[in-house]
């Protein structure tokens, strides 16, 4: 056999490999995820944030080791490394 038939045998075996695995019974997929919990309802009193001190710092570490500025607990969604 040549090289390229050698290598139309090995794709077309893959292929079938694939198609068998696609093909199976849902005894032999993967389970799916548990279901998650329901959220639980905030009051009207737990949504106002309680004050923060001064000192008071988010703390997330990016990467590189940067840590947050904001406020712990902030609402925004990006972090201001210094």
């Amino acid at each position: 056999m040549s090289k390229m038939d050698n290598l139309r045998a090995m794709r077309e075996a893959r292929y079938e490999a694939a198609a068998a695995r696609a093909k199976g019974t849902p005894a032999t997929r993967p389970a799916l995820a548990p279901p998650v919990a329901p959220l639980r309802v905030v009051s009207d009193d737990e949504t106002t944030p309680e004050p923060v001190a001064d000192d008071e710092l988010c703390g997330h570490r990016n990467m590189s080791g940067r840590t947050c500025t904001r406020e712990r607990g902030h609402s925004a969604k990006s972090h201001r490394y210094s």
